[in-house]
């Protein structure tokens, strides 16, 4: 076939191909018009006016009502749910694992996969409305390992925040690299509950995270961070003698946060941390937290290292966190339980803090 004739018809597929694609986009563009849609919170005692085609998690924040999510919006941690009576659309099969039979009894429904269509009628919890966005400014950053960064994030002098320790921030990258939008992530706050003025949050890079990486490599000192909160229901109950409490890696920060709440407050509990690692260079905070432990008859830390190599000389507890949990705890009598990590460890700890006896109303955690 001629050459000619052959770039003929490459060019007239390409411009077939863009003509089509500029039809889909217009096609797009005016299915997803929805136009002004109303939303009317708590039976009339909000009413919001929004552009429609969003979904109802972002369309809800750019309204300055902030629901909690862990993931982002990408339906894999099932907390941002929301009552909607009207307007909410069939379940999407993402929601169906997060929607227990009680939750769709009462009309509860995963904000981030909601598209906002057409008017809708919902329920949110009077106390998310207390929610704020804080416009900090990064005064610290500090390697704690090889790939976990402690922020140090000011507020701004006109605002404070009060939060119970073990709640959690939603943080909000700026778009950078090929990222052109902004993100958020959840991240427990690491420091203590009675510093009004700044929040401290433990960082770890993960492969090909979006924020984690924003912050690992695009995140310098002077820079202003957007934050959102406090979230979360995984705080201090303090209803047992002793408190056994459980993390690995980065969550240590909201752990961290309850030890000290504790002792500031002068509460009686025994506290028991055990912090698990795989080796001696992903431990931090021993001095920290081995000082709290000579100051403090009633604190007793227990780090563990699954796999110490033998140039580390380590001298605690070697094997998973819960080898030491079945070395250490006899019995669920008058304890509660915390804790924070990956939700394999979580697993397998509250495996074993069960069947010591600990009951479901004693165990609170965090999964990550």
């Amino acid at each position: 076939m001629d050459l000619s004739v052959i770039l003929r018809t490459v060019g007239s597929l390409a411009l077939i191909s863009g003509a089509l694609s500029i039809i889909i986009s217009l096609s797009e563009m005016v299915l997803n018009n929805y136009g002004t849609v109303e939303l009317d919170i708590n039976n009339g005692d909000r009413k919001l006016s929004v552009k429609g085609g969003s979904s109802l998690l972002s369309t809800l924040a750019g309204e300055k009502v902030f629901i909690p999510s862990a993931c982002g919006g990408k339906a894999t941690c099932g907390l941002c749910k929301v009552g909607i009576l009207d307007g909410a659309g069939p379940i999407a099969l993402t929601e169906e694992p997060y929607l227990t039979q009680e939750d769709r009894a009462s009309n509860l429904r995963l904000s981030c996969q909601v598209k906002v269509k057409t008017n809708m009628r919902l329920l949110i919890p009077e106390d998310l409305f207390n929610i704020r966005e804080y416009l900090c400014e990064l005064e610290e950053i500090e390697d704690l390992t090889y790939d976990i960064k402690r922020l140090y994030l000011k507020l701004p002098q006109d605002q404070t925040i009060n939060f119970k320790a073990g709640q959690f921030m939603q943080f909000y990258s700026r778009p950078y690299g090929k990222i052109k939008e902004e993100v958020f992530r959840a991240y427990s706050i690491s420091s203590k509950s009675s510093q009004h003025d700044h929040v401290e949050l433990l960082i770890r890079l993960v492969p090909n995270g979006i924020v984690t990486t924003y912050v690992h490599t695009a995140l310098s000192v002077g820079d202003t961070v957007r934050l959102s909160g406090p979230y979360g229901d995984f705080y201090l109950r303090g209803d047992a003698e002793e408190l056994i409490m459980i993390a690995g890696g980065s969550g240590l920060a909201p752990i961290r946060s309850l030890v000290y709440e504790v002792i500031e407050k002068g509460l009686p509990h025994k506290m028991r941390f055990f912090f698990g690692a795989n080796k001696l260079r992903d431990l931090f905070y021993l001095e920290e937290f081995a000082r709290i432990e000579q100051e403090h008859p009633n604190f007793k830390f227990i780090p563990c290292l699954a796999f110490p190599e033998p140039e580390d000389n380590w001298q605690g507890e070697t094997g998973f966190v819960t080898v030491a949990l079945e070395k250490h705890v006899d019995s669920g009598e008058n304890r509660e339980a915390y804790l924070c990590g990956s939700p394999g460890m979580l697993d397998a700890c509250i495996k074993i803090l069960k069947d010591k006896g600990f009951p479901d109303s004693k165990i609170f955690f965090d999964k990550f």
